[in-house]
């Protein structure tokens, strides 16, 4: 989706992608991943997502980038931080804690940037993507990422007819057929959660799951 979409998103609070509580998949295979403490994990398209809290929790240091200040500017007040700033290649950086996010465009991040990072997780950036932007996204943001980075990936699957995106389905063929060329694609688990998805039936959607990957980089 182009900028301004979500730029509107974040300033009329309609964030219904936002979680109040970190994502259980998340905290179910994190730990398969064995990174070490203090490892730097990278979280594109981040918002304000809990999902950070909990990493930093685990001990980790967290590199998100987000297109909106917004969203920046309530997960630091929310933790009742004032971060530093500066101004990169890649935006303007935001510094307090174990969390750095840059302010930017997720696609033009530099490989730079991403040097060492030893993780990647995607709960909602492939998703929030219609087809050829997650091409773009795959073949640049995820192809800067080093040897040897693991990360977890998590998509949903429904009927594309069924429901306009964001979110958008991704199936496993698309997973494999994005990242393949680059990483191993092995699936962790695939769940129905139509039932706990009431916004998800209100729009008229028959069948709902989500399925979380985990990716290595290949050398």
């Amino acid at each position: 989706m182009q900028p301004d979409f979500w730029h509107d998103r974040w300033h009329s609070n309609r964030i219904g992608f936002h979680r109040d509580t970190p994502l259980p998949l998340l905290t179910q295979y994190w730990e398969s991943l064995r990174l070490a403490p203090g490892s730097r994990v990278f979280v594109p398209l981040c918002g304000k997502s809990l999902d950070m809290v909990w990493l930093a929790e685990q001990g980790h240091r967290v590199l998100g980038i987000e297109l909106s200040a917004l969203a920046i500017a309530q997960f630091f007040d929310e933790r009742g931080l004032a971060p530093s700033t500066y101004a990169g290649p890649a935006g303007t950086h935001y510094v307090a804690g174990p969390w750095e996010f840059v302010q930017g465009d997720a696609f033009a991040i530099p490989a730079a940037l991403l040097a060492d990072c030893a993780g990647v997780y995607d709960r909602a950036a492939l998703i929030a993507l219609p087809p050829e932007m997650r091409e773009t996204y795959a073949s640049n943001t995820w192809r800067h990422l080093p040897a040897g980075c693991r990360g977890l990936l998590v998509t949903l699957e429904f009927p594309e007819a069924e429901k306009d995106g964001p979110p958008f389905p991704v199936g496993e063929p698309e997973v494999h057929a994005r990242f393949d060329p680059d990483w191993s694609v092995e699936r962790l688990e695939r769940r129905d959660i139509l039932a706990g998805e009431p916004s998800f039936q209100a729009e008229g959607v028959t069948t709902l799951h989500t399925a979380v990957y985990r990716l290595d980089r290949k050398p």
